[in-house]
């Protein structure tokens, strides 16, 4: 089924409609080259850390630095790990889930009305990008604004299953408090002051959006990918994986890690602003996900990200002149406008806003 929405520079086709009409082969455009094609070979048993956040929140000095310590590790080794005992619900984890999932099997023309275009990308959705005769992600998804209030729209937000806009506003509010948390733990590993990055990111007023990733069937996962390579545009990432199957997979050197993901964990990563702020000490990691032949999957990406209008640019306490400013200041969404017109292009995003003439 084909959505003719004027904005996007070819007819929309969902790939869950492809999955369940494809039997031993996918369409030319889902085909990657060769060389950007998953390898099956890699069995690799390292996984990223897994952090307990407990001893975070209680009062035990040396139990907090131990915490602070191991995210300083993950973030300069991996910029990726995953967190347990992070405070969010378990119940709430699994019905977050669990109710896109049932978004994502209601009959298409339901999903349909909430059809999105490239102006705002909100919605349900099938390409990132506007490039015309792009080679396409295995992929569907569904994207909204939760924060600022300003941009938060519930006729952008789907009315089934009937429970969904609570479900999702409680799942929110739950998961900007873990972003919170995580960005002191973030500055003071910088030699910041604690709030540093809360208040570069805009104080109270940040933003912060949800796209929710579904992964259809797929009858040839060895020749296409779920999501292309791409470090993430905004400040840091939370997502919360399918608890059945495993795709995502990070670049570490050369090699691509499968993450396997901890039971009611968050897999927390640095986006591309934080890399900027923190003048390239801590970095954002490319990542992909490979798709399944015979399991579908769903995950949910919530982005915690700088206030939109605020020029982002690397820390003064962190550039000196053996350390000069690797950035130029640039707005958020600038810099996603940026990012928009082109897809996912590894990190050849942020790079290609290294200073020059430096």
């Amino acid at each position: 089924m084909s959505n003719n929405s004027p904005d996007w520079p070819e007819p929309i086709v969902r790939v869950q409609s492809l999955s369940d009409s494809c039997i031993d082969s996918i369409p030319d455009r889902y085909i990657k080259p060769p060389t950007d094609r998953p390898d099956s070979t890699s069995s690799s048993n390292v996984n990223i850390p897994i952090i307990d956040l407990g001893g975070l929140l209680g009062t035990e000095p040396e139990a907090r630095r131990s915490v602070l310590q191991k995210i300083s590790e993950a973030c300069n080794e991996w910029g990726f790990f995953q967190v347990v005992n992070h405070g969010v619900r378990p119940e709430l984890m699994d019905k977050a889930r669990e109710t896109w999932s049932e978004f994502f099997h209601l009959p298409m023309e339901l999903k349909q009305k909430y059809a999105n275009s490239p102006k705002t990308y909100e919605g349900y959705g099938s390409r990132l990008g506007v490039e015309k005769g792009a080679i396409l992600d295995w992929s569907d998804y569904y994207f909204l604004h939760y924060l600022p209030l300003s941009l938060k729209d519930y006729n952008k937000w789907p009315s089934l299953p009937p429970y969904c806009r609570e479900v999702f506003d409680e799942y929110g509010r739950e998961v900007v408090k873990l972003g919170g948390r995580l960005m002191k733990a973030l500055s003071i590993n910088l030699g910041l002051e604690e709030n540093f990055l809360q208040n570069a990111f805009g104080g109270e007023d940040i933003g912060a959006c949800l796209r929710v990733n579904f992964y259809p069937k797929c009858p040839r996962p060895e020749l296409t990918l779920g999501l292309s390579p791409h470090s993430d545009p905004g400040g840091m990432t939370m997502l919360l994986p399918d608890n059945q199957v495993a795709g995502l997979q990070v670049r570490k050197g050369d090699e691509w890690i499968t993450v396997k993901p901890e039971r009611h964990a968050f897999i927390v990563n640095i986006g591309d602003q934080i890399q900027v702020i923190s003048n390239a000490k801590y970095k954002s990691v490319e990542h992909r996900v490979i798709v399944n032949s015979d399991k579908e999957r769903v995950s949910l990406a919530f982005f915690y990200n700088p206030k939109s209008d605020i020029p982002i640019q690397p820390a003064k306490e962190l550039v000196s002149p053996e350390c000069p400013s690797l950035y130029p200041p640039m707005t958020f969404d600038e810099y996603r406008l940026f990012i928009r017109m082109r897809g996912p292009r590894g990190k050849s995003q942020v790079d290609s806003l290294k200073s020059s003439n430096r």
